[in-house]
């Protein structure tokens, strides 16, 4: 206390924290604090962002203070360009601190462990008080998840989704039983694509005067960056997320369901929302979405399927990602239980490559800052994995060129589900498949110079036989995993001379990747 009064605070707020109701704001006063939020390149640099993922942030970041400005709060926004502009959060926080005569620090936990350890850094090197609020915008805390996973030998998603599930009232009946006598419907989401279906797609945006002065800055600063800036139709605000989401349960959310794991050409959003992006910068409130969505189900306006598909993805699979991420950071981005160490291939960031799935999912993401689940799980990812990349260099990627990746969610999903470094923690099985499951699920292969059908042989498509190689070689880790005994199998059954020319293949192959 000063004279009786609080002292002044210094209330910052992160890019991924544009919440008003975040726990830094509710701890401060609106009358005596002072807010600060500052684009620095430290952060839209750390790894190389995607364009579009630098402007969104800006342009969200910009209009969020202006929301808390109209709201009564004194707002210090340092701009990207603003003369003195330290270039990291530490380093503005040390400015404002003196700039506005506050003695105190108060923020929400960052989301990131990198941006946590900078700022227990500055407290203990500096003579002022940071204190880090829990970010209750989740519904499991880092603590109650802990206490889930203590003694359990595995942590399976299921089991956790179900807890969540009891917890929230969610798709439950008066009974306390999952709604339809089922927890998850994942195996009614899994239609291949059929002609003829007509997608809306997402909600487009104008762009405002705030979001113009953003892209000239990003093309300026960033222009070296992967991807297209423009066009750039994202929702900046917490009315036009809002909206966004709005427009998914009117148009698409009635698909949703069926076509979770499809993919067409010319079709990068099919019938998902794809407000993952506002979701994880604050913009929307999860919970929020989950109940209108059981409402909906509730009314009979939207199948169970498709309700129970969405609620999983959210209060399951995203609080259990960043569950799995607190508890075993900072070691878990170490993880290589496969010890693959191949570079990146260059087709990543290029798109030039035979394979039309690639390419395809590949120039999608460099124009749109976006690509549905399955399209990171079983194109982009599965190819890494079966093609021995390091995972680390596959998480700073999808780090990278996903408007919606932070590392809490996007480094489980990366080494856990998508690349198996973690040795089954947090899934039962490597995510491995063969050319087949891309023709079925997609489009893609019918305008490839690969032949799908083809096992081996100049032709025959990479999945195919870096498939086999990937059970082959991995035999000693993987064979004993029940999940895949039918694979190995079948594996088993083969002819020598067939598994030698699946082996030679897949060698030709990587010399060619990395000639």
């Amino acid at each position: 206390m000063v004279n009786g009064r609080s002292p002044k605070q210094l209330v910052l707020i992160l890019g991924d924290q544009l919440s008003p109701s975040i726990a830094a704001l509710r701890a401060a006063n609106p009358n005596r604090d002072v807010v600060l939020l500052a684009e620095v390149q430290q952060e839209a640099s750390y790894v190389r962002h995607h364009k579009k993922k630098i402007a969104f942030l800006f342009s969200a970041m910009r209009h969020f203070a202006k929301e808390l400005s109209a709201a009564g709060w004194c707002v210090d926004y340092v701009r990207l360009d603003d003369e003195g502009n330290r270039g990291s959060i530490p380093g503005e926080v040390e400015r404002a601190l003196i700039r506005n005569g506050c003695s105190r620090v108060l923020v929400t936990k960052p989301g990131e462990w990198r941006l946590l350890d900078e700022l227990e850094r500055l407290r203990a090197q500096r003579n002022f008080e940071i204190n880090i609020m829990a970010d209750d915008r989740f519904l499991c805390s880092e603590v109650a998840f802990a206490d889930w996973a203590d003694g359990r030998k595995q942590l399976r998603m299921e089991n956790f989704y179900r807890e969540m599930r009891r917890k929230t009232g969610l798709l439950m009946d008066e009974s306390g039983k999952p709604c339809g006598g089922r927890w998850n419907f994942d195996s009614d989401n899994r239609k291949p694509p059929k002609k003829g279906l007509r997608i809306p797609g997402p909600k487009l945006f104008p762009v405002d005067a705030i979001t113009r002065d953003v892209l000239v800055l990003v093309e300026d600063r960033f222009g070296d960056h992967f991807g297209v800036l423009q066009p750039f139709w994202f929702a900046v605000t917490r009315r036009q997320a809002e909206s966004a989401f709005d427009h998914f349960i009117e148009t698409s959310f009635a698909h949703f369901g069926d076509y979770q794991d499809a993919m067409l050409s010319g079709q990068p959003y099919m019938f998902h929302a794809v407000v993952s992006l506002y979701l994880n910068a604050g913009l929307l409130d999860p919970l929020k979405l989950c109940r209108r969505i059981d409402a909906a189900y509730r009314a009979g306006a939207v199948s169970l399927n498709a309700a129970e598909g969405f609620i999983r993805q959210v209060i399951g699979w995203r609080e259990y990602v960043r569950g799995i991420y607190w508890l075993r950071m900072p070691s878990y981005v170490k993880e290589n239980f496969l010890e693959h160490h191949n570079p990146l291939p260059a087709f990543y960031w290029t798109a030039e490559t035979d394979m039309a799935c690639i390419s395809t999912c590949v120039e999608q993401t460099r124009d749109e800052a976006y690509a549905h689940h399955i399209q990171r799980l079983m194109i982009t990812g599965n190819f890494a994995m079966l093609a021995g990349v390091d995972p680390r260099a596959v998480h700073e990627w999808y780090l990278a060129v996903y408007a919606d990746a932070y590392e809490w969610v996007e480094l489980p999903n990366t080494l856990g589900m998508s690349q198996f470094a973690d040795g089954g923690l947090l899934g039962s099985k490597p995510y491995a498949a063969s050319g087949n499951y891309i023709n079925r699920m997609s489009d893609y292969c019918s305008d490839c110079r690969y032949e799908v059908k083809s096992k081996t042989g100049p032709r025959a498509c990479p999945f195919n036989y870096l498939y086999w190689d990937f059970l082959d070689r991995h035999r000693d880790k993987l064979a004993s995993n029940p999940r895949l005994a039918f694979p190995y199998r079948n594996l088993d059954g083969m002819d020598e001379d067939y598994i030698a020319a699946l082996r030679r293949n897949a060698a030709a192959f990587m010399h060619r990747l990395h000639a």
